[in-house]
């Protein structure tokens, strides 16, 4: 072969090489055809019907991501917050991990000639995860603060009760006949909204019951006669500190009754109760420190606290450093008895 054509056949395969290594460097959204946006648009309406097929399949619990079916109007608010909440909370777990694993298989290496693009540097990119993580924390930040408000509002209550912790049980002081609000306005003086009170003490081998009228704005005035207590009810959504030499309060709408005034039944109710605790480590036998809830009807209600006052148990000031005990056996030890 002569040098003239010997050179002619150099630079053809020269061209052929840089062909050949150009069209290894695919770029971002190169090599998409037709077929390909196609199977993308199906896979994303497949997988939201997918989707909106399982949440329509959705049990009420599941609905509500695990959280209490709320029992007063302050726990719609606190439910709203916990949905929005893990609603977010997804949509930005599926959209990270699916551009993360879309972006795996889209520019994977297809051959040994391939050599993706190094990008190094994206500035919008870079400005997106940067801005919208601080937008999130702003709405999310003003989203707890209205639902703070509006579980903290005392509003205009129409009973009160006054609830006292001590170690280790809870005592429920239900006011008799028509309270005076305007008395419970200052917290630290010795005036109260009632006139007589219809008390429950739990002990130890007796958990209480706190029984509240259907649909009416009930306060808590939370005091502690020892160590600091938690006051909280699932249900309702809302806990509070309940701290010695200070009174906390809150105010909880109740929604229909779930129980009945019964005089021959256990604690006076029949129906069903939901769960309260304490949720503070107060000593050895927190875990003790549990309580029922009942809501019944506004004449169930006052049933109920009349028959209290008929049967002994009635003051004519709430009991606020634990008070007598509403059964004659107290199992907790005392100090003698563990050291027997």
């Amino acid at each position: 072969m002569n040098p003239e054509a010997l050179a002619v056949v150099c630079r053809h395969l020269s061209v052929r090489m840089r062909e050949r290594l150009v069209v290894g460097l695919h770029l971002p959204g190169a090599g998409t055809t037709p077929s390909h946006a196609r199977a993308r648009r199906g896979a994303l309406v497949a997988t939201l019907t997918a989707g909106a097929l399982l949440l329509s399949g959705c049990s009420d619990e599941a609905a509500r991501f695990g959280f209490p079916e709320p029992r007063s109007e302050q726990g719609d608010h606190n439910l709203a917050l916990w949905q929005g909440a893990w609603i977010a909370a997804l949509i930005t777990g599926v959209l990270t991990w699916g551009l993360i694993f879309w972006a795996i298989w889209r520019y994977r290496r297809r051959s040994d000639a391939d050599v993706p693009v190094q990008t190094r540097y994206n500035l919008p990119l870079e400005i997106f995860y940067t801005i919208a993580p601080v937008l999130m924390v702003i709405v999310f930040f003003d989203h707890t603060v209205k639902v703070q408000n509006e579980m903290l509002d005392d509003g205009n209550p129409t009973n009160v009760i006054e609830v006292t912790g001590q170690q280790w049980q809870w005592t429920f002081n239900h006011g008799i006949g028509e309270p005076d609000v305007s008395a419970d306005e200052n917290l630290v003086d010795d005036e109260f909204a009632y006139d007589s009170y219809g008390y429950v003490v739990g002990t130890g081998s007796h958990i209480p019951t706190l029984v509240l009228p259907e649909k009416t704005t009930t306060r808590f005035n939370l005091r502690s006669a020892d160590v600091i207590h938690n006051f909280g009810v699932p249900d309702f959504g809302m806990k509070m500190d309940v701290i010695p030499g200070r009174v906390n309060h809150y105010s909880i709408t109740t929604k229909e009754a779930t129980a009945t005034f019964d005089p021959s039944a256990e604690d006076l109710i029949e129906g069903t109760t939901f769960r309260g605790a304490c949720y503070e480590l107060c000593g050895v036998y927190h875990a003790r420190m549990i309580f029922k809830v009942a809501i019944v009807s506004e004449s169930d209600y006052k049933s109920y606290v009349d028959t209290l006052a008929q049967n002994g148990f009635e003051a004519e000031r709430p009991l606020l450093g634990g008070g007598k005990s509403t059964r004659p056996a107290d199992d907790i030890p005392t100090d003698e008895e563990e050291g027997e």
